[in-house]
């Protein structure tokens, strides 16, 4: 008499979608990304807004509220892969709307941190904040060569 053995496997995974926490993308490298933006403009927030005696008030006025918008937008998107809400919100082209946050945020906090840069005249906190503005800017510049490739992708992927 022949016997048959049926052996069956099953495996189970947490789907991305389910309303919890994606850990693992803060170890990946946009995440990592991110963090590093976030940090570098938490510090360029800091700075130009504990510095004492500015030598020119509009310039870091414009550098500090320009530091605060893309750091609140880079946190949002960070959250929003964390808790994976890019997916359930499904209307938005997300990689698009990240590299369009990124291109505007690399060159207007560029902008921002040669100004800073040429007009700190010698105060520690402002200088300390313009080099974190040019650290800012490469993470975004990295952030903005990777979501090209995702958002554009290369013409000849399908072939």
């Amino acid at each position: 008499m022949p016997h048959a053995v049926v052996t069956t496997t099953t495996t189970s995974s947490r789907t991305p979608a389910d309303g919890t926490m994606d850990v693992g993308y803060a170890r990946t490298i946009p995440g990592l990304l991110k963090l590093g933006q976030i940090v570098a403009l938490l510090t360029v927030v800091l700075c130009v807004h504990c510095a004492h005696g500015w030598p020119n008030w509009a310039a870091f006025q414009f550098f500090e509220v320009v530091a605060m918008w893309f750091l609140g937008v880079f946190l949002i998107f960070f959250l929003m892969h964390l808790f994976k809400l890019h997916a359930k919100m499904s209307c938005i082209n997300w990689p698009l709307t990240e590299f369009f946050h990124y291109t505007v945020g690399a060159i207007l906090v560029f902008i921002a941190s040669i100004v800073a840069a040429t007009k700190s005249r010698d105060v520690s906190a402002l200088v300390t904040a313009s080099v974190f503005g040019f650290i800012a800017t490469f993470l975004m510049g990295v952030s903005l060569w990777t979501s090209y490739s995702v958002t554009c992708g290369s013409p000849h992927a399908g072939l």
